[in-house]
């Protein structure tokens, strides 16, 4: 099933050279969490916020493509888009033709994806440079095939102005746009050089800490920990991640609140439904035992019913009782 996303965490390293990065490693169990959070909130999505025309994407399909070599790299994305075709992007810091060598390895294994199915209506590779890279060749040929690629640079986004928008309406406690939260992921990679970058990834996950919506803080932070992958910090990405797992965690302890709430508000709702039914039984001059009896219920329970009653007949009003009933309660 194409529905879960495995995003890359190397980003451009080898899988043994991703081992010897020690604890800067996303494990499987992180990678299979980002995965999860990633696929989500990447649906509907458009890329056109990093500069590049294509439809919007549909699903996000898992970058485990099957392995020609036993040491290749894996790509950084893989999206299916709302017109049918595939969608393989990678991220780049620098401009070489051997890139290219890669690129070309990529489509060759997606298209062994789909040689026992149906195959996808349009390949496209998709190559984002960072604002390291200003313009790049967009054709490789080597006469008996042609490379065509779909470029984006992002040294054309105004990264200070992504910053003051975001920063605006946060303190203004809106919700960020879809096209804000896609750039404030990509941030980082809009500076150029390592020490301006390290220092956006700092910037981007403070903005992302005050998001209020729990799911697209989550989507923030994760989209962060992924693209940002390469220039960020053992102890950052540390920090991003436990940061992730505290967001994660509050956004459990509000839904098991939600939950209580719900079960309180239906408990609540079966006492004022026997108090209402054991004052309509008093009306009619029945006794506390004749009422448990009839309602199959406690004949203590009714009792204390009875006694919290006695001070409003003959009318008995609901309300007052249940309220001086709670009263009774805590005292």
């Amino acid at each position: 099933m194409f529905v879960i996303i495995e995003p890359c965490p190397w980003l451009g390293f080898t899988r043994e050279e991703s081992e010897s990065m020690g604890e800067k490693e996303i494990t499987y169990h992180n990678k299979d969490v980002l995965s999860k959070i990633l696929a989500e909130n990447f649906k509907k999505k458009s890329l056109s916020v990093y500069g590049i025309d294509v439809p919007r994407i549909k699903d996000v399909l898992p970058t485990n493509l099957p392995a020609v070599q036993a040491n290749e790299m894996r790509i950084d994305n893989l999206f299916l888009l709302m017109d049918g075709s595939v969608a393989l992007i990678d991220y780049e810091s620098d401009v070489k033709w051997t890139n290219n060598l890669k690129y070309l390895n990529y489509i060759t294994r997606v298209l062994e994806r789909y040689k026992k199915r149906d195959m996808p209506k349009k390949v496209r590779m998709i190559v984002i440079y960072t604002a390291d890279v200003e313009r790049a060749p967009d054709e490789f040929s080597v006469g008996c095939l042609t490379l065509k690629l779909e470029q984006a640079f992002l040294s054309k986004i105004d990264s200070e102005e992504v910053v003051r928008q975001v920063t605006a309406r946060l303190e203004r406690k809106e919700a960020l746009t879809d096209e804000e939260l896609m750039k404030l992921i990509i941030l980082p990679l809009t500076y150029k050089g390592k020490e301006r970058k390290e220092q956006a990834v700092r910037e981007a996950v403070e903005l992302a800490k005050q998001i209020e919506d729990g799911e697209e803080k989550s989507f923030v932070l994760s989209g962060i920990l992924v693209f940002a992958d390469k220039i960020i910090s053992a102890k950052m990405a540390k920090y991003i991640k436990e940061v992730l797992k505290m967001t994660q965690v509050a956004q459990l302890l509000m839904e098991e609140g939600r939950e209580e709430g719900r079960q309180e508000g239906r408990q609540e709702g079966r006492q004022y439904q026997l108090i209402s039914l054991v004052l309509k039984k008093l009306k009619k001059n029945c006794g506390v035992s004749e009422i448990a009896e009839m309602l199959e219920e406690d004949e203590d329970i009714i009792q204390r019913i009875y006694d919290a009653a006695q001070k409003y007949a003959p009318d008995y009003d609901e309300t007052k009782c249940a309220e001086l009933l709670e009263q009774m309660e805590l005292a």
